[in-house]
This record gives structure tokens, sequence and C-alpha cells, in this order.
């Protein structure tokens, strides 16, 4: 799948705004711990990678009801659904100035009730935007971070109605974002959460 930039300006994949905050201190001081133990940005986009992937629980796999949406609040909450970890480690990336794209599949509910919006990044290195999951691994779930071949958490199937998003956005989709900032707990999150990808897939 070729991964489309919709913003050609590779600069809007750096910016801050109050979801991807990492002119916040907590972000900062996180990004400065992390490049300390990393040779070079390929390093410090793994180990920024894992950090997320491995000490911000995801909430739904630990039972946790506290929606998180901001970069800043779910590093000092440690925890979050796939969006939030996805908002955390884009602000880890382009702190360190690495381009980073937000971008989504649409897969079926754990449950089969019907489809939601699941998010992942982007990050561009050697000219190339490689995809990369956070959202943390479980049994059945083993993602990587990876520049040669994906190592994603979940493979689309068509036949189920999932799909791929070959968008690579440098914001949060406005209707996801407004289902994190709605909701009143982590299950009233999985009620609203948007269920159709922005071509309407």
């Amino acid at each position: 799948m070729e991964l489309i930039q919709e913003n050609p300006d590779l600069s809007a994949y750096l910016a801050a705004d109050e979801v991807i905050d990492h002119h916040h201190p907590r972000v900062r001081e996180t990004a400065a711990r992390l490049a300390r133990d990393a040779q070079d940005s390929y390093a410090y986009a793994r180990l920024a990678y894992e950090f997320v992937r491995d000490t911000v629980p995801h909430s739904q796999d630990f039972g946790d009801l506290r929606v998180t949406w901001r970069a800043s609040d779910v590093l000092a909450e440690r925890t979050g659904i796939c969006h939030a970890k996805a908002h955390a480690l884009a602000a880890l990336l382009r702190a360190e100035d690495i381009p980073t794209a937000l971008c989504y599949q649409r897969l079926l509910h754990d449950d089969g009730s019907g489809h939601v919006l699941h998010g992942l990044v982007a990050v561009r290195f050697h000219g190339a935007w490689h995809r990369q999951d956070p959202r943390g691994n479980k049994p059945g779930v083993d993602a990587r971070f990876s520049l040669d071949g994906e190592h994603l958490a979940f493979t689309p199937d068509p036949e189920q109605g999932e799909a791929d998003h070959p968008v690579l956005y440098a914001a949060p989709l406005p209707a996801v974002l407004d289902a994190l900032k709605a909701a009143t707990d982590r299950p009233h999150l999985w009620r609203t959460l948007p269920a159709e990808l922005p071509d309407g897939r």
C-alpha cells in the first residue's frame, strides 16, 4: 500500500498542537531521557516506540476506565487506547525532529459488535514513510518497530469489512478527537469512537 501525505509540507509532521504537545516539559524530559541512550535518530525512534508500547498500558487490556488523549497526559497517567498512545509516540518523535504522521485502520471491535477506527503512526526515514503500531502487545499481538517491512498489531481482513487507510495525517482526525474529549470513561468511548475511515470505507 502506498502511503499518502495529507499535507505536502513535511514540516507539518513536526508541528506541536494541543494534542501532540511536544513543547510540554513532560514530553521534553521523557524525550531527553530516551535520547541519552540512543546513538542516532533511528535508535531513538525505536526506543521511543518501545517505551510507549511497553510502559503505557493499553487501557482496555488492563481494565483502566480513564480516557487520555493529550500526549503529555498519556505520559503522566500511563494509560490510553491506541489513539492516545499514537499521540504520545508522535510527540516523543517530533520532539527529536523525526517527522511523524497519524494513520488509521478500520477494524472489527474485539467483541465483533461492529467496526472501529484503530490509530497508529508512521515515521519518515530515508525518504520514505514506515508505519508503526505502539498499541501494546498481548496474546496474538506482536508489533515491533521496523523500517524493513511492517510488523503491526493487526492486518485488516477485507472480508470482514476491515481496511487500511493510506492517508498520513499531521493532526488527529476530528471525529476521533471529539470522541476522546467527550468520553466520560473508556466504555463510553468504546461506544462513540467512529467506525468509518474518512473516505467512507
